[in-house]
């Protein structure tokens, strides 16, 4: 197993609410990991975004891992919740904030942050000639 998926495992299984998407909560470059992130906000989640533009293997590792071919990819606590088109369909019944509550116990909004995790290497940058 490579240390970049050692990596992507350990958050997935380390932090309460993991989205993996294109972009950061600042600057989303997607407009379905801005769907699922503002789904997670509505439903006051903590979230822990991981940016998987810097390096295209972040994206091998996590679908190799996952099973997902697709970003967003959303996990709470370690168990894989979905993409941008579940995740807000689960928001909008009311079952994301019931999971979320399962999961992270009652008072989960009290305690909501959002950061940004790095992984990978970024990609090289190469001058014009």
């Amino acid at each position: 197993m490579s240390e970049l998926r050692d990596d992507i495992k350990r958050t997935i299984e380390s932090e309460d609410v993991v989205l993996f998407m294109k972009g950061t909560p600042e600057r989303v470059f997607c407009g379905n990991s801005s769907r699922a992130l503002e789904a997670l906000r509505a439903a006051g989640a903590p979230v822990t975004a991981v940016d998987v533009l810097p390096d295209p293997s972040i994206r091998q590792e996590l679908s190799a891992l996952s099973n997902w071919p697709t970003i967003p990819q959303v996990f709470i606590r370690g168990e894989l919740v979905g993409g941008a088109d579940i995740v807000q369909e689960l928001a909008e019944s009311g079952e994301l904030r019931e999971r979320l509550e399962s999961a992270l116990g009652e008072g989960y909004a009290r305690a909501r942050e959002e950061k940004v995790v790095p992984m990978g290497s970024p990609a090289p940058f190469r001058l014009a000639q």
